[in-house]
């Protein structure tokens, strides 16, 4: 078995070690350069290919040109890179044995000099995520890239390789390596709550456009696409006595829980509402606290007989309550919403648009609310005719969040603290229209202890592939709707 390895070429001491570290195998039997522009310089052994990105349809149909071996890499990033001892072999056996399109593996990163283990995680029907990390060594089986790349009828500038990789799991498996086998440099320090709003920042939007056309045309050709065909809301099978119910779980806030109580108490509408707090055991002021507040009896605390509950569990509790209104709209218990008309606003948009759920717009800020990086996030890549199957690809819908009572008390919300609202979201889009705000409703303040402020690796890995998990379900309940129709 051979290997043709095709790295990206900026320079040369950026190659030279890469390339002497692939030559180390005899499986290797040429490195291919991949270069944005004709250069003169010559390394042995090589050779340049001129393309027009490192992430475009250009390169890899260049790839799928040039490979003649039986395997074929593709290194992703710029940096130095060392494979390890018998890593290729390994990675070549493996995906033998599994029949796998492509593989990749648990390796090591180098910070600032220091090594440290980055495992990665298995890729499952539902990782339709275009950052999900499979690592900087990806290596195909040559005969399913050729096969991927000769169906390809789209130019992507950015979605090249993430339509590359969509295109082999159809026929293939993507197989994780569980094995540490390379070394990578990482440049980017970023802590992971700086880094998890990339794919809404407004620089990067026409990359979200490429990319939400490969995952739509993935889902079309998998049959988990949805038409942009949905269920009328009938807003009257039921009476309450509150049209609207804020519900707030909180656990250990006693910092910030006033401002989110102050904020719910000050709106101003023209009908009903109230607030309830699901106070999950607090123990460090915050039940004190919420008690303050008990002469206005449009507040009512709640504290769940239950010991195992995380934030769903929490909300199921709030929304089972015979007080919770006709909608129930979601505050977490350190932030805000942005102005005195917000629960005004989601409540007409309820009938406005006729949906089960309506999301809205907020703006990132410091834990004195003011304004940080990227700022406003509204997620305007959702529309109303592809937004729930864009939703397959991004890692959450915005917020605050607000549902139609009775279809969440049928559905429930996920016992877990992470993904249970994009859990819902997913569920409620499969049949139902999910309203939108663009007005910033809501100011989410970054602080210490927000939940995923910085993740280690094994929790962050653990998010995304409950995540993956979720997005497996919904996908496969999809497939099985459209089977039926």
């Amino acid at each position: 078995m051979k290997i043709n390895c095709f790295i990206p070429y900026q320079e040369i001491e950026q190659v030279e070690k890469t390339i002497a570290s692939l030559r180390n195998s005899s499986l290797v039997t040429h490195v291919f350069l991949l270069n944005k522009g004709k250069t003169d310089n010559k390394i042995a052994g090589s050779t340049c290919i001129e393309v027009d990105s490192f992430r475009s349809t250009d390169l890899v149909k260049a790839v799928a040109e040039h490979s003649d071996a039986d395997y074929t890499l593709i290194y992703t990033k710029t940096d130095e890179l060392n494979m390890g001892y018998f890593a290729l072999e390994r990675m070549v056996q493996i995906a033998e044995n599994a029949g796998a399109g492509m593989v990749y593996s648990d390796h090591y990163q180098l910070k600032d000099g220091v090594r440290t283990n980055k495992p990665v995680i298995t890729y499952q029907k539902g990782s339709l995520r275009d950052d999900f990390d499979f690592g900087s060594v990806l290596l195909f089986r040559t005969a399913v890239l050729k096969k991927a790349v000769s169906e390809i009828t789209t130019h992507y500038e950015h979605a090249g390789l993430y339509d590359l990789r969509l295109r082999v799991s159809q026929f293939a498996d993507l197989v994780h390596i569980n094995e540490y086998l390379y070394t990578e440099v990482e440049n980017d320090n970023r802590k992971s709550g700086e880094k998890q709003f990339d794919y809404v920042d407004p620089k990067n939007r026409a990359v979200q456009i490429e990319m939400e056309q490969a995952c739509t045309e993935h889902l079309k050709r998998i049959g988990g696409y949805l038409k942009p065909e949905f269920k009328k809301v009938d807003f009257n099978v039921q009476t309450f006595d509150f049209e609207a119910s804020v519900i707030i779980p909180v656990r250990n806030r006693v910092r910030t829980i006033a401002d989110a109580i102050q904020s719910v108490l000050s709106q101003k509408t023209d009908f009903k509402f109230n607030l309830i707090i699901v106070d999950n055991y607090s123990t460090d002021g915050t039940t004190e606290l919420i008690r303050q507040y008990a002469s206005d009896n449009r507040l009512i605390h709640v504290i769940p007989e239950q010991k195992d509950l995380g934030i769903g569990g929490c909300w199921n509790v709030g929304v089972a309550h015979q007080a919770c209104g006709k909608f129930a709209v979601q505050l977490d218990s350190d932030d805000v919403y942005s102005d005195e008309n917000t629960l005004q606003k989601i409540v007409n948009a309820f009938y406005e648009q006729n949906c089960v759920m309506v999301v809205g717009t907020y703006m990132l800020t410091d834990f004195n609310k003011q304004p940080i990086p990227p700022g406003i996030i509204d997620h305007k890549e959702w529309t109303p005719d592809n937004g729930r199957n864009n939703a397959l690809r991004i890692n959450g819908l915005g917020a605050p969040r607000a549902f139609f009572t009775p279809m969440l008390r049928e559905i429930r919300v996920p016992n877990t603290s992470y993904g249970e609202d994009y859990a819902l979201g997913l569920a409620f889009s499969r049949e139902y229209q999910i309203g939108r705000i663009y007005d910033v409703l809501y100011l989410c303040r970054r602080w210490e202890d927000n939940s995923d402020a910085a993740l280690d690796i094994v929790k962050m890995n653990g998010h995304n592939t409950y995540k993956d998990r979720i997005r497996t379900w919904e996908l496969q309940a999809r497939i099985a709707l459209n089977e039926k129709k």
